[in-house]
């Protein structure tokens, strides 16, 4: 198999450089993930960080999307998911078997550490409060100094925001954030597989989560996907 070199991208306000002359889609089976290279359908190691904002479907349709017996699970919440999650999930977050939660107060995991950094971490949904104090590199709480490690680290931060509209403060965030590595995937649903449920229309979402996470999935018909 083919090998990708390590690509990180130094960007900053005046300049971004990175070589991608040489990747030519098509000829491996390789998701490139911040600093390095994830085959698709192999293990992943992968932090799910749940915050305030509406939309505690999207992190639990993501968790049971992710097999444990695969893949290194672990979850973080913020103090006001846990009022979220309740008034949105009536029975409460389903953590599947295998799955490691931890306190957002406590610093005493891997993911704490750039000596012991995870593959991914999707923080989903995302408020904006939790992803401004990221983008101007806040680290402290559990959740706030994994993402802080994913960007120094180089690896693969997805940020989920549901909020609308956006002001113009937001829009900076957001900038400051790509420019550091993190990939943003708005909480837009698509509808072109004509989904027929809430879980379906949340699907569309997290389907693009686990293609930026690099695990493999049929979750959703892919547009103009040749049908078996």
């Amino acid at each position: 198999m083919p090998k990708i070199a390590a690509a990180a991208i130094v960007a900053t306000s005046s300049r971004c450089s990175g070589d991608f002359s040489n990747y030519k889609p098509g000829e491996h089976n390789l998701t490139v993930i911040g600093s390095l290279s994830v085959e698709k359908g192999h293990s992943v190691r992968i932090l799910v960080a749940i915050t305030g904002a509406s939309g505690s479907l999207y992190a639990q349709r993501l968790l049971e999307n992710l097999d444990t017996t695969v893949h290194e699970v672990h979850v973080v919440m913020s103090h006001y998911a846990h009022s979220v999650i309740k008034q949105e999930l009536p029975e409460g977050l389903q953590l599947p078997a295998g799955v490691t939660q931890h306190s957002l107060k406590s610093m005493n995991a891997p993911f704490a550490s750039g000596s012991n950094p995870f593959d991914v971490m999707a923080v989903i949904p995302c408020s904006m409060g939790t992803l401004g104090r990221i983008a101007h590199g806040v680290s402290n709480d559990l959740l706030l100094r994994a993402a802080d490690v994913m960007l120094k680290e180089r690896r693969k931060l997805i940020l989920v925001p549901r909020e609308t509209p956006i002001h113009l403060v937001h829009v900076r965030n957001f900038e400051l954030l790509l420019l550091a590595g993190a990939t943003i995937i708005p909480a837009n649903p698509s509808f072109y597989s004509l989904p027929q449920t809430v879980e379906q229309v949340v699907d569309t979402v997290v389907a693009r989560v686990l293609d930026h996470a690099g695990v493999s999935h049929e979750l959703v018909p892919r547009w103009q996907q040749e049908q078996d």
